[in-house]
């Protein structure tokens, strides 16, 4: 079942990780031209130091800041040169007004303009442990969308469900930020064989979710959350089901 669920998923994901792969605007308006004070600056194909160097760009040359990704800059010289630069060589350029460009620890500006985020918790469903992973991409500063998958190893059953909320953070640009969401899936029961006359149950599912996370350091975040789960098992009955999880994320 829980293979059934994750290649479900799957195409999901990867879109996502292809948005959250798109390299960042440096700019939201113009591109911000400096001045390369440094003897040289060296430009290279892709952006990591497994590229190769192409081309350099020497003292007194204006270079155009197109994009970033991560502590990677895409660049262009006033040669029509596009290549990547690795932020330490750009530490010392100067911008139009003659002041040294300043440039945001990466790992807070990232967290603040994050995206996708992806991770996995244990916890306790009801009094039953349990795994989740979810990943979620960031509509605008306070609101997501969130995909989520839950495996329960009970004593008696198995469970897996899985589950889109819709979530708001209203204090996304801090370190502690509380949430809350709700959402939509399926909920699956498989009972034991060695129950007699147990039926398996496939139903829909609503949840509804409050939890806080909390900024560790460079790409990880914690979190902590509290959920509420109803079946929808027949016209006449639900079940409701409280879940507690703890876990780590990482965000691109």
């Amino acid at each position: 079942m829980q293979h059934g669920l994750i290649r479900r998923w799957l195409p999901l994901l990867a879109a996502l990780a292809l948005l959250a792969a798109m390299p960042a605007r440096a700019a939201d308006a113009t591109l911000e031209r400096v001045q390369v004070t440094d003897p040289y600056i060296e430009l290279r194909t892709g952006p990591g130091r497994g590229y190769p160097v192409f081309h350099v760009a020497e003292r007194a040359e204006w270079i155009e800041i197109e994009l970033r990704r991560t502590d990677w800059y895409r660049v262009r010289t006033a040669g029509g040169k596009v290549g990547w630069v690795h932020r330490p060589q750009l530490a010392t350029t100067l911008t139009a007004g003659g002041e040294r460009k300043r440039f945001f620890d990466v790992a807070v500006d990232d967290y603040l303009r994050r995206r996708l985020e992806m991770g996995s918790s244990l916890g306790r469903f009801e009094k039953e442990p349990m795994l989740k992973m979810w990943a979620s991409y960031r509509l605008a500063d306070t609101i997501a969308v969130e995909g989520s998958l839950g495996q329960v190893q009970g004593l008696f059953s198995g469970t897996d469900y899985w589950h889109l909320n819709l979530t708001s953070e209203p204090w996304s640009d801090r370190r502690w930020s509380p949430y809350f969401g709700i959402g939509v899936g399926k909920f699956n029961n498989l009972p034991n064989p060695s129950l007699v006359g147990a039926l398996p149950t496939n139903v829909n599912l609503a949840n509804a979710a409050l939890g806080l996370r909390y900024y560790l350091s460079d790409r990880f975040v914690m979190r902590v959350d509290y959920s509420i789960y109803t079946a929808f098992l027949s016209d006449a009955r639900n079940g409701e089901y409280r879940a507690f999880t703890a876990g780590l994320s990482f965000f691109f």
